[in-house]
């Protein structure tokens, strides 16, 4: 097909990018249809000329059935567009902007107002999605809509959710074609559907994800490159290819599978004429073809994804998504995929940096195979930014944060000079938080770093410190222990230790200790003169020996206590360890089949919409045949290739004496009013020979019928039974029938070759004065009603010559040249052909026979 349209339109997009314009007029054909989309699908804009003002609407009506022009206009208001283009300063090489007007919106306060009205009119989040794309198609949209700045195109969106949705679609992009990059599809057959098909063995269904198919050409394209590999066993193995899209339209698109003249551009002959059915200047895709594709709407980024997939061909569709996206959308197609599983992505685009889960096979057309790990089946959703009515909060948490900032530097003032140093720990005395000088008291020890308190506690404050903790965790209560003597930097030094318990049980007990050193050594007093020291040296030394020791005995008990009991939580903790792996293997055994089966639940759904889609456009057909049917006035009726009825027209109920429970009956099993006693046995030559009949009847009344039986072909123009038709036939007056008799016996007579005129029954109706001489004189009417095989000593009685009047007879085929030889009146050779008279009444001759003598 020569669409120069299509090639114009193709390149004009490639080398102009968003500034081209194109533009379908009056023509005949397709012609252009696919190079609007190339246009639209680089943020370009497209215009076709209003039917209804066009000579040939043909190539208009082409390219708006694509859905992707954007103005239908008359060929003056064409022009007037152009030149307003042609001043907006959006579509120039160079746009030159003010600051106030600067459309990029460096804040990305007013984008984030378009997809607050994006997600209200589509449900879907462009926030994640690439801004240069977004910014293009933004600027397409305002300068289609004549507006001079961005703000009034936000003031547009507000007051008008319909425009929102014009957004939403241009937004979508649909630039797509069958057999795109044909070498790719090559490497697919050569590398990727050969260890697929090889799997499979016919045992179990090939599974295909093709995400963001567009209009379908993608996904059928994959079905049929696939078909083609598969070499003649796509009966034997099913095919499920799942295409999804975003977008409503296009997924509506794809179902029907019909495409305009110039896909022939993209597609070879050999496919178009196995794969597609032509039908009103369209392309159709072949039944085989379309019962492999199912189709349905997904958003990528939120919905479930299939499972158990042997191959995803995702191709310029991550282009068009920002980096957090794409990483989200690697780890979900590793989810997918089966092991082994294959990926294609497009030509720019890479699995980027989850290379850990994916291998690369042919890195030229980017095909990559699964490998062997645990991705993070991560589905869910980024969180929504903001609506554009909400105020920034900006601001407010700079605010907070700087309070924050003051409320710490008055915390750490206040510790540092007027509050003991303290430690906070956890249950099990693991230090969680310090505040102010806690070195006097604390060290660490010497081995493997450990925040345990008791561990890093100083000479001679491991006893107390361990009992007040002790106390404290058992009762809940604060604990104190007094005059406690540590050694600090080689002094000795007095310390007060306080066990503050606080915060819920079920939440998990903290206790905050406290560092606390006596009056005397913090604000030593000066003796008084002359004073003597109440207790000697030597005795408040003994009575502390004797205290110490004491303690140390009673401690060293109740270590021995806990160090058994901390065996015994040892174990205990170990068997609780174990226990909470098996939990956790169960939970994540738990989550994968929680995964599997919102796969397998959105996999269903999938189905389910597909086959609803179907079964509304089943009941479409069924109802459009039905009144069709309803409102033909002949008798018709469809038999099925084993002879049994499928449907009949009210007015074949007469004719044939049907009920409507007669459908699924054999066509022999019926008593009809009409007389044709081989009706089901012609029918069935019909069938075979794939050849149509027509028969001659009447039925009791009298009435005579014209029957034409022909072979009924499906949508793969393969034979699936017959349709007969009953045409009744008015019998002719008597006046007219003998007047129409009288001029076809002068005819005869006026023609110089012999001529001879049969009836249906092969006998004689005439014969003209030149065939009387050739068989030896005699009149027209001693012939008359004589049968064909008696004439001239039943010399006519010929094989060849009956056979062929037979042919002539029943399927109207005429015949030259059949040679017979007579002895009478004298020897002679003669040449005879035939033919039918065309609309001959009932009951009058039908077949003309010329003789010529063939020396």
């Amino acid at each position: 097909a020569h669409t120069p349209i299509d090639a114009f339109f193709r390149s004009l997009a490639q080398h102009s990018d968003g500034r081209s314009i194109g533009i379908v007029l009056s023509g005949s054909a397709s012609d252009g249809a696919l190079g609007v989309r190339d246009i639209k699908g680089v943020g370009g804009i497209t215009m076709a000329q209003d039917p209804a003002t066009a000579k040939y609407d043909s190539m208009p009506r082409a390219a708006i059935a694509t859905g992707c022009v954007d103005l239908i206009l008359a060929p003056e208001q064409i022009g007037l567009e152009l030149a307003r283009l042609g001043q907006d300063r959006y579509r120039r090489p160079e746009p030159v902007r003010s600051t106030e007007d600067d459309l990029p919106d460096p804040n990305g306060v007013q984008l984030e107002r378009v997809f607050h009205f994006l997600r209200a009119a589509s449900g879907v989040d462009f926030s994640q999605y690439k801004l240069p794309t977004i910014r293009r198609r933004l600027q397409r949209r305002i300068a289609l809509q004549k507006m001079p700045r961005l703000d009034d195109y936000l003031q547009r969106l507000e007051r008008d959710p319909a425009e929102a949705k014009n957004l939403y679609r241009d937004l979508l992009i649909h630039v797509t074609s069958f057999f795109r990059d044909p070498e790719s599809f090559e490497a697919m057959k050569q590398t990727v559907f050969p260890p697929i098909i090889s799997e499979a063995k016919g045992q179990r269904p090939i599974r295909i994800w093709v995400p963001g198919c567009a209009t379908g050409e993608e996904a059928y394209s994959v079905a049929i490159a696939l078909l083609e590999s598969l070499d003649g066993d796509g009966q034997s193995t099913a095919i499920q290819v799942f295409a999804t899209d975003v977008s409503d339209d296009a997924v509506g698109k794809a179902r029907q599978g019909v495409y305009p003249e110039s896909i022939a551009v993209d597609v070879s002959p050999d496919r178009l004429r196995q794969c597609f059915v032509k039908v009103d200047g369209h392309y159709r895709v072949s039944k085989l073809v379309r019962d492999s594709c199912i189709f349905a709407r997904q958003d990528l980024t939120r919905d479930p994804p299939f499972s158990k997939l042997d191959l995803i061909v995702c191709r310029n569709v991550l282009i068009y998504l920002g980096p957090r996206l794409q990483r989200k959308l690697m780890n979900v197609f590793h989810y997918a995929l089966k092991p082994n599983g294959f990926l294609i992505v497009g030509g720019t685009e890479s699995a980027g940096s989850q290379t850990e889960f994916f291998a690369l096979a042919d890195k030229r057309f980017k095909i990559y195979t699964k490998r062997a790990g645990l991705a993070r089946s991560d589905f869910d959703v980024p969180a929504m930014p903001k609506s554009p009515a909400q105020p920034s909060r900006m601001t407010s948490s700079r605010s907070t944060a700087r309070v924050s900032d003051v409320h710490s530097d008055v915390t750490r003032l206040l510790v540092g000079r007027y509050s003991p140093p303290c430690v906070l720990v956890d249950r099990d005395f693991q230090i969680v938080q310090t505040r102010g000088e806690t070195g006097p008291f604390l060290e660490l020890a010497s081995g493997d770093a450990s925040l345990d308190l008791l561990k890093m506690a100083r000479e001679g404050l491991l006893d107390g410190l361990r009992t007040a903790l002790q106390e404290a965790r058992k009762t809940l209560r604060p604990a104190r222990r007094e005059g406690l003597l540590i050694k600090s930097a080689g002094a000795p030094r007095e310390v007060d230790v306080q066990v503050l318990p606080f915060g819920e049980p079920a939440d998990g007990t903290h206790f905050l200790v406290l560092f606390e050193s006596p009056v005397s050594q913090t604000a030593p007093e000066k003796p008084m003169r002359g004073a003597k020291r109440a207790v000697p040296d030597d005795l408040r030394i003994v009575r502390m020996q004797q205290e110490l020791s004491t303690s140390r005995d009673y401690l060293q008990t109740i270590i021995h206590d806990m160090e058994a009991a901390n065996e015994e939580l040892q174990s205990a903790n170990e068997e609780i360890l174990s226990s909470n792996e098996e939990l956790q293997s169960t939970n994540e055994e738990l989550d994968t089949a929680k995964e599997e089966l919102q796969s397998t639940n959105e996999e269903l759904n999938t189905v389910n919409e597909e086959l609803n889609a179907r079964n509304d456009e089943l009941s479409l057909v069924n109802s459009d045949l039905i009144n069709l049917l309803t409102a033909v006035p002949t008798p018709i009726v469809i038999v099925s290739e084993d002879l049994k009825i499928r449907r009949f027209t009210p007015q074949a109920e007469r004719v044939l004496n049907l009920i409507p429970t007669d459908i699924g009956r054999p066509l022999g099993d019926l008593k009809p009013n009409l007389d044709a006693p081989d009706l089901a046995e012609v029918t069935r030559q019909v069938i075979e020979s794939v050849t149509a009949r027509e028969l001659e009847s009447h039925d009791r009344s009298g009435r005579n019928y014209n029957v034409r039986i022909r072979p009924y072909k499906n949508q793969e123009n393969r034979i699936d039974g017959a349709v007969l038709s009953f045409a009744e036939v008015e019998e002719p007056s008597r006046d007219n029938a003998d007047a129409l008799r009288q001029f076809i016996h002068a005819l005869a007579n006026a023609i110089s070759a012999g001529v001879l005129i049969l009836g249906e029954d092969l006998r004689v109706h005439a014969a003209n004065e030149t065939l009387l001489a050739m068989l030896g004189g005699g009149s027209g009417a001693s012939l008359s009603g004589r049968a064909l095989q008696e004439l001239a000593g039943r010399q006519w009685d010929n094989a060849v010559l009956l056979e062929s009047l037979e042919d002539l007879r029943i399927n109207g085929k005429p015949f030259a040249g059949v040679r017979l030889e007579l002895s009478t009146p004298r020897q002679r050779s003669i040449r005879i052909d035939g033919a039918r008279l065309p609309g001959t009444p009932a009951r009058l001759p039908l077949l003309v026979l010329t003789v010529l003598d063939a020396g």
